[in-house]
């Protein structure tokens, strides 16, 4: 067994993230000047960042190839012209997830378990994030609110799983985390418990000790789903956030999106599953991009992704090949491809 990773993080300014989440970077020009690139070859269009902001974390930037227009890091995150181009298919809510919205900051899709959005922004807008057109506005609920989400959890004993997500939840404070998470835990009914977040990859100093105390110290069974798209995303500072997770048994998995110029290649899928490993970190998800408007130039078809996979079995034993998947708007569960 490898011994746990030391932390790097700085547990005596537990604030310092909050300080980083105010200093994003928003301006591509900033971004292209910190990369050595020219900003006057970049072909941006004013109107994507009216529509969907940019926000990158300078620790997530500072993983990025300098002079490297095709960084697999940059593409995800650089506002594109190409995101006005409208495909037949691709809809602003593509998951008619606006149905699935009982009370506010809720969604209940999937029999047995329930989605929050337990807060209405990121630490970085992904340019294929599937929510970009999301009414966050309409769920972001106050306190009073939140009391009805939780009613409704209660008042159904056949919700055993609440997944916090947004958003993203770590971008909320300690603090809202114990309050939701206190309410959950006293649900008997709900024994496990969620969160979906690219926190820990993007801006690993969010992961204090003090929170992974609380996360691991709820009594719903806490499940870590970090998403990570790239091997280059996972430096020393994420193996350090990491390590404090698993140090306070928290299950840790990974989902990623199959995005064409960034990860859509052996190679690439191959050394992501491998690096998650050594990180104690297990492949869950591969999924094929949500058909949203703005992000046709990121889509990739089932039968590459179906290719990509049957690749990776020859190459990785079967608990490193993570599940080729595409959501359907209805259906009963994500809907499996490999």
């Amino acid at each position: 067994m490898t011994s746990p990773v030391v932390s790097i993080i700085d547990s005596d300014q537990p604030e310092k993230w909050q300080q980083m989440l105010s200093d994003l970077i928003t301006d591509p020009k900033e971004l292209l000047q910190i990369l050595g690139l020219n900003a006057t070859d970049y072909p941006g269009d004013p109107d994507m960042l009216r529509q969907f902001p940019m926000k990158v974390p300078r620790p997530f930037a500072a993983r990025m190839e300098a002079g490297n227009w095709r960084d697999p890091l940059l593409l995800q995150v650089l506002p594109s012209s190409l995101e006005a181009v409208q495909v037949e298919g691709l809809v602003a809510d593509p998951l008619q997830e606006a149905a699935a919205n009982p009370v506010p900051g809720l969604l209940h899709k999937y029999a047995g378990r329930v989605l929050l959005t337990a807060v209405p922004h990121c630490a970085v807008h992904c340019r294929y994030c599937f929510r970009r057109h999301f009414d966050y506005a309409g769920n972001a609920p106050n306190r009073s609110e939140w009391v009805k989400a939780i009613d409704y959890i209660a008042a159904d004993p056949g919700i055993t799983e609440v997944i916090l997500s947004g958003g993203d939840p770590l971008a909320a404070s300690d603090r809202h985390l114990r309050w939701l998470i206190d309410r959950i835990n006293d649900i008997e009914h709900v024994s496990s418990l969620r969160l979906h977040t690219r926190l820990p990859i993007v801006l690993p100093q969010r992961v204090t000790p003090g929170l992974a105390a609380l996360l691991g110290g709820s009594r719903a069974k806490p499940v870590l789903v970090v998403h990570c798209n790239h091997a280059q995303e996972l430096d020393l500072q994420v193996a350090s956030a990491l390590g404090q997770l698993t140090d306070n048994r928290i299950i840790l998995l990974n989902q990623a999106v199959l995005l064409r110029d960034v990860n859509d290649n052996l190679p690439a899928l191959v050394a992501l599953s491998k690096r998650l490993f050594q990180l104690h970190v297990l492949p869950y998800y591969l999924h094929l991009p949500d058909r949203v408007a703005g992000t046709a130039h990121f889509q990739v078809s089932a039968a590459t992704g179906r290719e990509l996979i049957s690749g990776m079995q020859a190459q990785l034993p079967g608990y490193l090949v993570p599940t080729l998947v595409q959501e359907q708007p209805g259906a009963s569960a994500k809907t499996r491809l490999a």
